[in-house]
């Protein structure tokens, strides 16, 4: 009951979609523009860096608030990382599935980005070391190749393998079996993240990507 309560919070979280509300703002439905993706990335190419920043931080602090009612909801909690998973894969949900923009949304990885900072503050101070270091994985890929969908995807690995070796190296402090549920969690999201970017794979592969700061391709 723990978990469904977390992801139904997450997912009420997640369901704002900060790119939408930036686009209106600017008189421009961002689905029917650029990608057609409600995120980040897109806000950034088709309304610009303004537009780009808020979405992303609108994002990132969904994520947070969403975690920080969990931590609230069930303080004293032995499995409070795990609770806080659960409502970062809901806000994930909500984000890239609203149900009233038709399962339309982004692709997570701002989200993503909120729960590295949340999940940073569990074993002070060497868990605040999972922010710099994700951040590295995202723009050293990104600075190298100019694309965001590498530094992206980069990003979200990292934060599955620092989790990883947080929970083994007795970080976050809970018995066997709820750190691999959290691992096993994590990984379905970061499976997700890959999905979510097919597309962009696709275009990889193909050599057709978008770099930041080309004009996007028609």
């Amino acid at each position: 009951m723990e978990r469904l309560v977390c992801l139904a919070v997450g997912y009420v979280c997640g369901l704002l979609q900060t790119g939408y509300i930036v686009g209106k703002m600017n008189h421009i439905d961002i689905r029917k523009q650029g990608s057609g993706n409600a995120g980040t990335t897109n806000a950034l190419r088709v309304i610009g860096w303004k537009a780009g920043i808020l979405t992303f931080f609108g994002d990132v602090l969904k994520c947070v608030v969403a975690v920080v009612i969990t931590c609230l909801l069930f303080r004293g909690s032995d499995c409070m990382p795990l609770l806080a998973m659960y409502a970062g894969a809901g806000v994930t949900l909500g984000h890239n599935f609203p149900f009233y923009m038709n399962f339309k949304g982004g692709k997570g990885i701002a989200v993503m980005a909120g729960l590295v900072a949340a999940n940073s503050f569990w074993c002070l101070p060497e868990s605040l070391l999972m922010i710099p270091v994700t951040l590295a994985f995202f723009l050293v890929p990104v600075i190298i190749t100019r694309y965001i969908s590498v530094g992206s995807l980069m990003a979200y690995t990292a934060f599955l393998i620092e989790m990883i070796l947080a929970g083994q190296r007795g970080m976050l402090d809970m018995e066997p079996a709820r750190l691999y549920e959290l691992y096993i969690l994590l990984f379905l999201m970061t499976a997700l993240a890959f999905y979510r970017h097919r597309a962009n794979i696709g275009r990889l592969m193909s050599g057709t990507e978008n770099k930041f700061g080309a004009k996007k391709k028609e």
